[in-house]
């Protein structure tokens, strides 16, 4: 498989830090003072010609930095001096948790989707508890009577997210239908939320409620074919460990388009020439039969790989029976 190498869209400093430095050099000199309004994502993807993703992250820089806030009708505009000291005072420990009512419960769920959101645009990385404080209009030290940190917090967005899915009871007929389905159900979870893959881990796992029905769901679909409770589970998580391989590129991507600005239909344009002169050179004469849009087809790769593992799962089913049958006999 070819390499990642850096191209030439691929800089040092993204330019979302350079587009940040000249709005926080606009706001420090006094050019733009309090109460104004600062570009906002679309004039930024204008002036700029960086993508949406990009643009977002600028005002999520000076957002986290406390040099602008987001008010109602006003749009983003720069924060007054006094907000700007009061988000620099570092925050105290979290005070104990007190139990949870239906009221907080109620409240959890909302922070946790104002989590995703930010996630799903931002990525991961811009999720804090001062991010997330400042985009629900609460102060920081709020959230802890919810989360006690970014840790929890980032395993109950998982949890949430998993909890999207609709697991059908008692689903397709067959458990290679089951286990299509589950894996179709995962892929449409990460493409929606790219940054899902990079928040579960297989060494240590979040024993979450929504997670653990799924994996509880796939075990069930096993039911039947004799096969043993470790062998069923390494199946489960190697379905997942599948989805979850292919769906990393799609974050991938888009952590890529936030840092250089750059859309994946500009990549590939400013690609096309040096590409075109490889795959004409005879060189590769394989790789140039190649259709240009296979690479891009994640779809496709997933059906592929999908139907490929199963077909070898299968074997192994065939092979477990065919042996029961041999002791039986």
């Amino acid at each position: 498989m070819g390499g990642r190498g850096l191209s030439s869209t691929q800089r040092t400093d993204p330019p979302y830090r350079a587009i940040a430095e000249e709005i926080r050099h606009r706001i420090t000199t006094g050019e733009l003072q309090p109460g104004d309004r600062v570009p906002s994502v679309r004039r930024i993807t204008q002036r700029w010609g960086v993508a949406i993703a990009t643009a977002t992250r600028v005002i999520a820089t000076l957002r986290d930095e406390g040099l602008v806030e987001t008010k109602v009708g006003s749009g983003t505009v720069v924060s007054t001096p006094g907000d700007r000291e009061a988000s620099e005072i570092p925050a105290a420990p979290p005070a104990p948790r007190a139990a949870r009512t239906p009221h907080d419960a109620m409240n959890r769920r909302h922070i946790l989707r104002a989590a995703i959101a930010i996630a799903d645009v931002e990525g991961l990385d811009a999720v804090t508890m001062r991010r997330l404080a400042a985009h629900l209009g609460v102060g920081p030290m709020s959230l802890y009577r919810h989360v006690a940190n970014k840790d929890e917090l980032l395993t109950q967005m998982a949890d949430e997210v998993f909890g999207e899915a609709n697991l059908p009871e008692p689903g397709p007929h067959g458990w290679r239908a089951k286990l299509e389905l589950i894996a179709r159900l995962h892929w449409q979870l990460c493409r929606r939320h790219m940054w899902l893959p990079g928040a579960v881990s297989f060494t240590r796992p979040l024993l979450v409620p929504n997670m653990m029905a799924h994996t509880e769901w796939t075990l069930r679909a096993l039911d039947g074919l004799g096969l043993p409770i470790v062998t069923r589970f390494r199946e489960a998580l190697t379905l997942h460990a599948l989805v979850a391989t292919l769906a990393l590129s799609l974050a991938e991507e888009a952590e890529a388009e936030r840092n250089t600005g750059v859309t994946l239909d500009r990549w590939r344009a400013m690609q096309r020439t040096p590409t075109a002169e490889l795959r004409s050179g005879g060189r590769f004469p394989l790789l140039a039969a190649v259709p240009e849009d296979t690479v891009a087809d994640l779809d496709g790769l997933l059906e592929y790989s999908l139907a490929r593992h199963l077909d070898g799962f299968a074997a192994l089913v065939t092979e477990r029976r065919t042996d029961h049958d041999a002791a039986n006999n």
